[in-house]
C-alpha cells in the first residue's frame, strides 16, 4: 500500500464519511480562490478606471477654462462642445460615488472569509433533511452536489461584472428617468366638462370626455331671471359638443324634472344622438319631442337600474336613487382612468312612496372598488340632519283634510312631483272627494305616469275640470301647477281672477306644497298675498319636504364611495363650498376637493385633478319659437324701454336737394303723458328743430351723423329737465 493510502485511510473520519467528498472540497475550495483572485481584479481595474477619469475631468475643466478666457480677450462667445463636457462629467459623477481605490491584500482575506462562511451555509442547507439514522453512507455521497457548488461562483462572477458595468456606463440611468415620466404622462387622463348647472340652479349638463368618446350627462333648462323681460327659457350653449359632435356617443339623464330634460328638443336639433334613460324618465322626454316632431329622428334607451350601457370607451351603470320624481338614478361611469360616480338629484329615503329605496349596497361595492371621483348634488349641503321621507308629507295632508271637511281645496305642487300626488289623491280617496287636474304640465306628467303604472288612482277619482261644477265645493280636490309663483301657471291666474274656469272663492283652502326655487321668493309671495286678498286661507307649514340631501346623506355617501376625489355639483357657489366642507370632514384631502366653474375643463387621472382649460358655455334665450335670437343687447334695449319708456323722432328730407320737408314730430311712448306734458314736449321739438337745421345749414348729408346729433341733442335736453334717460329712435323719411 501506498504512502498516500496509508494516509488517506489514517485521515478516515471516525463517523464514516468517504473520502469523495473531501475531494470535492478541496476541488471547490481551489476553485473559489480563482473566483476571489478574478474578483480582486476586477475591483483595481474599477479604482484605475476611476482615477484615470478623475483626471481627464480635471485636464478637461482646465482646458475649458482656458478656452473661455481666449473667447473672452477675442471678444468672441465661448465654445460650448456639449459632447466633451459630458463625457467628462460624467466619470465625475462615478468618482464621486465610489472614489479612487488602491489594491489591498486585506481585500481578498474579506472576500475569502464571506465567502467562506457562505459556503458553510450553503453545505447546511444542501445536507439532507432526512432524519437521522436513517441516512447510509451511499446515500451521503449521493446528496453531495458539486454543481451546485460551481453555479454558485458563477452567479457571483455575474455579479461582479454587472456591478462594474454598472459603474462604467452610468449614463444609462437617464433613459430610465425618461421612462418613468413617460409612464406617469401616459396614464389615462378623462376630462369632465360641465357646461351649466354650477353656480346655480337649473341648465345641468355635463360632458364626460376621454379620446374619441364624449358621454353627456343630463341637458337641462333654466327659468329666466327678472331682469331676462320676455324670455321664455334658458338653454345652454352647446357649441363645445357641436364642434366635437364626432365623439358624442349620447346623453345620459338621471331623471325626468325640467332641470335636466328641458333643453333635450331644442338641443338635438343640432346634435342628433341616443337618448338613456329609466322608464318614466324616457316617458317624459317623448312628450316633449313629440310636441317638437322629433320622436321619428331621435333614439330612446329604456334602461333598467342595474343596467350598463356601454359608450365608446365608457361603460355607464344605472343606480337606484330616491328623489323628488320616480325612477330617479345615479350613474357609475366606468372610464379608463377609473370609476366615477354622479348623483344625479338625490335624497336617502328609507320609505318611498313608490318604488325601491335607495341602493346603498350598489354604492358599498364601488366603494370597495375604489372611486376615483364623486360628483354630489349640493342643493341641500347648507341643511343639517337629514331629509324628512315623502310619506311625512302624507301626514299632513291627512290632517289638513279631516280640519277642512267643509272646504273646496286646491294644492299647488311641481308637475314632476309624481309621488306627492300620488299621497294628495290617496288623502282625496279617504275622504270620498273628486280630484281635478289642472295645468298643461301637470296634466302631461300624470296623464304619463297613470300609463306606465307609477301612480295608482280608482275608477271615478278623477273628474274633468268642465265637470267641477257638478259637485260641491267640500267634495272636490284640484291639483294644480303655479307653486312657484308663475305668472302663467294655474294657480296664479285663479288668483288674480284670470282663469276661465276655476274661479277662487272665500271658502276656498290653498296648500302650497313646495319651497320657493332661490330667486321665485318675490313671485310666490305676490300669489299668496292675491290669496289671501280673496279671503283665502293659505297653508304652507310642513306641507312639503324636499327631494334633495342633507348634510348627513351626503356624509353618507362620501362614507360609502371613499372617493379619492370630490366635485360638488348642482347648486349656486354657497352650496358648492358647504358639500366642499363636507367632503373635507369626511376625509378627502382638502386638496383634492375641486370647485368647478361652467365651462372648465377638469382633467382627472389616478394622481390628479385640476382645471386644465376653459370652453365657450353660457345660456341660449328663448322667446317663443326663436331661439338665440335675443341676446344681450335686445334684452338691454328691453330693460332700457322697460325703466325709461322711448321717443320717436320722424323726419321727412327731398331725396337730392336733402331739403327738410315734413317734420320733425315727437312720438313717446312710456317716457310721459303726452296729454299732461304739452309744454315739455314742444320744448323736445324746438331742441330737435334746431339740431337739423344746424346739420343742413353744414351740408350734413349722411344720415347716421344727422340721427347721432338728433339723438344727442335731445338726451341732453332730457335728461336736464326730467334726469331721464330714455331710448331715442330717430326715423328720416326721404321722398323725391
Amino acid at each position: 500500500m501506498s504512502m498516500e493510502n496509508q494516509n488517506n485511510q489514517n485521515d478516515k473520519p471516525a463517523d464514516g464519511y468517504v473520502q469523495a467528498p473531501q475531494q470535492e472540497a478541496k476541488s471547490v475550495l481551489a476553485e473559489l480562490a480563482e473566483f476571489v483572485s478574478r474578483k480582486k481584479v476586477a475591483e483595481q481595474n474599477v479604482a484605475a478606471l476611476a482615477v484615470e477619469a478623475k483626471q481627464d475631468a480635471q485636464q478637461n475643466a482646465e482646458k475649458e477654462r482656458n478656452t473661455a478666457g481666449t473667447g473672452s480677450e477675442e471678444g468672441g462667445a465661448p465654445v460650448n462642445d456639449g459632447a466633451k463636457e459630458e463625457k467628462s462629467e460624467r466619470p465625475a459623477r462615478n468618482n464621486r460615488s465610489r472614489g479612487p481605490r488602491r489594491p489591498r491584500t486585506a481585500a481578498p482575506k474579506r472576500a475569502e472569509g464571506a465567502e467562506s462562511s457562505e459556503n458553510e451555509k450553503t453545505q447546511e442547507e444542501r445536507k439532507p433533511k432526512t432524519p437521522r439514522g436513517t441516512r447510509s453512507t451511499a446515500a451521503r455521497a449521493e446528496k453531495t452536489e458539486k454543481p451546485a457548488r460551481t453555479e454558485r461562483a458563477d452567479r457571483a462572477e455575474k455579479t461582479v461584472r454587472a456591478e462594474r458595468s454598472a459603474k462604467n456606463e452610468k449614463p444609462a440611468r437617464t433613459p430610465k428617468a425618461k421612462n418613468v415620466l413617460a409612464d406617469i404622462s401616459s396614464k389615462p387622463k378623462v376630462r369632465i366638462i360641465p357646461l351649466g348647472g354650477l353656480e346655480q340652479i337649473g341648465m345641468n349638463i355635463t360632458a364626460f370626455e376621454y379620446e374619441d368618446t364624449i358621454v353627456v350627462v343630463d341637458c337641462g333648462l333654466a327659468f329666466p331671471t327678472d331682469d331676462m323681460l320676455g324670455i321664455d327659457l334658458v338653454i345652454p350653449d352647446v357649441t363645445y359638443l357641436e364642434r366635437n359632435i364626432d365623439k358624442v356617443k349620447g346623453f345620459v339623464i338621471t331623471h325626468g324634472h325640467e332641470d335636466h330634460i328641458g333643453a333635450l328638443p331644442y338641443i338635438l336639433q343640432k346634435i342628433n344622438v341616443p337618448v338613456y334613460g329609466t322608464k318614466l324618465t324616457i316617458a317624459l322626454i317623448e312628450n316633449k319631442l313629440k310636441e317638437h316632431n322629433l320622436m321619428k329622428s331621435t333614439k330612446r334607451k329604456v334602461v333598467k337600474h342595474g343596467q350598463s350601457v356601454n359608450l365608446g370607451c365608457f361603460r355607464v351603470e344605472f343606480i337606484k336613487t330616491n328623489h323628488s320624481i320616480a325612477d330617479s338614478a345615479a350613474l357609475a361611469l366606468f372610464t379608463p382612468a377609473g370609476i366615477i360616480v354622479h348623483t344625479g338629484d338625490f335624497k336617502v329615503d328609507y320609505t318611498p312612496v313608490f318604488g325601491d329605496a335607495f341602493d346603498l349596497a350598489r354604492f358599498a361595492e364601488l366603494g370597495r372598488k375604489g372611486v376615483l371621483a364623486l360628483l354630489s348634488d349640493s342643493t341641500n349641503a347648507i341643511r343639517k340632519g337629514f331629509t324628512a321621507s315623502e310619506r311625512t308629507v302624507g301626514k299632513t295632508f291627512d290632517a289638513i283634510f279631516a280640519e277642512h271637511k267643509n272646504n273646496r281645496i286646491i294644492v299647488a305642487t311641481f308637475a314632476s312631483n309624481v309621488d306627492r300626488v300620488q299621497q294628495i289623491i290617496f288623502t282625496a280617496e279617504k275622504y270620498g272627494r273628486k280630484v281635478v287636474v289642472e295645468g298643461r304640465s301637470m296634466v302631461n306628467v300624470i296623464g304619463t305616469a297613470n300609463e306606465l303604472g307609477y301612480i295608482n288612482i280608482s275608477d271615478g277619482t278623477l273628474i274633468e275640470i268642465d265637470q267641477l261644477k257638478n259637485y260641491p265645493d267640500e267634495q272636490t280636490v284640484l291639483i294644480t301647477t303655479g307653486s312657484q309663483g308663475e305668472s302663467m301657471a294655474a294657480l296664479s291666474r285663479m288668483a288674480s281672477g284670470m282663469h276661465r274656469k276655476v274661479s277662487i272663492k272665500p271658502n276656498d283652502v290653498v296648500i302650497m306644497s313646495s319651497t320657493p326655487i332661490p330667486g321665485n321668493e318675490k313671485q310666490v309671495a305676490k300669489v299668496i298675498n292675491e290669496l289671501a286678498m280673496r279671503g283665502v286661507e293659505v297653508i304652507t307649514e310642513d306641507t312639503h319636504v324636499s327631494g334633495h340631501a342633507c348634510q348627513e346623506e351626503i356624509k353618507l355617501i362620501y362614507s360609502l364611495l371613499h372617493p379619492k376625489f370630490a366635485l360638488p355639483v348642482h347648486g349656486e357657489y354657497r352650496h358648492l363650498v358647504a358639500n366642499r366642507s363636507i367632503a373635507t370632514a369626511i376625509g378627502v384631502p382638502k386638496e383634492n376637493v375641486l370647485i368647478m366653474s361652467s365651462g372648465d375643463v377638469v382633467e382627472i387621472c389616478e394622481d390628479s385633478c385640476k382645471v386644465v382649460d376653459h370652453v365657450q358655455h353660457g345660456g341660449i334665450l328663448v322667446d317663443g319659437l326663436g331661439v338665440g335670437d335675443v341676446g344681450n343687447i335686445v334684452l338691454r334695449d328691453r330693460q332700457n324701454l322697460a325703466q325709461n319708456g322711448i321717443i320717436i323722432v320722424v323726419l321727412t328730407l327731398e331725396r337730392y336737394s336733402n331739403q327738410l320737408l315734413a317734420g320733425p314730430d315727437i312720438v313717446s311712448r312710456g317716457f310721459v303723458y303726452v296729454r299732461e306734458s304739452e309744454d315739455l314736449m314742444d320744448e323736445a321739438k324746438r331742441v330737435v328743430d334746431d339740431a337739423v337745421a344746424d346739420c343742413l345749414s353744414r351740408h350734413v348729408t349722411d344720415w347716421g351723423k344727422l340721427k347721432n346729433m338728433i339723438r344727442d341733442s335731445l338726451s341732453d335736453f332730457m335728461w336736464k329737465r326730467m334726469k331721464r334717460n330714455p331710448m331715442i329712435l330717430p326715423i328720416i323719411m326721404e321722398v323725391e
